[in-house]
């Protein structure tokens, strides 16, 4: 058996699939970005007068990516230090990666309590962001 969840306060989908996924003690969160959830917008983009992508802010997405990991993780009953494993998706390895990894000790400050973490360096995401997270949660066993 198996337990969907939608969150009201994360951005929608870009396709058909659920926020999350619970299967026993495990959560399966599908891929998140860093959209504002109500208006799709993407914090830190900035665009040009022919509304063309010119430039992003990297740490500004960082935050909004976590800040929408952590509604779906509420929405499925979840905690923050239940992660277990992070799969991080890069348009932009070589500028990005630092700036990330700072992010990342903000809300990671103790390494034996982060999660395991995979960074990939992509070409592209489905909608104008520069960083997807994919993300697994472990519920306590007892629950």
């Amino acid at each position: 058996m198996s337990e969907i969840i939608h969150a009201t306060s994360a951005p929608h989908p870009v396709g058909r699939y659920p926020h999350a996924r619970r299967v026993g003690n495990l959560l399966f969160l599908s891929g998140i970005g860093p959209r504002t959830p109500g208006t799709n917008a993407v914090p830190g983009n900035v665009y040009g007068a022919n509304g063309a992508l010119v430039d992003y802010d990297i740490v500004t997405q960082c935050h909004s990516v976590f800040a929408n990991v952590r509604a779906v993780l509420e929405a499925s009953n979840c905690r923050w230090d239940w992660l277990v494993d992070i799969t991080v998706y890069l348009t932009n390895m070589q500028r990005d990666f630092n700036a990330y990894n700072g992010v990342w000790a903000e809300y990671f400050p103790n390494v034996d309590k982060a999660p395991c973490r995979t960074t990939l360096g992509i070409t592209s995401l489905p909608t104008p962001i520069a960083i997807e997270l994919k993300c697994v949660a472990a519920f306590p066993e007892s629950r």
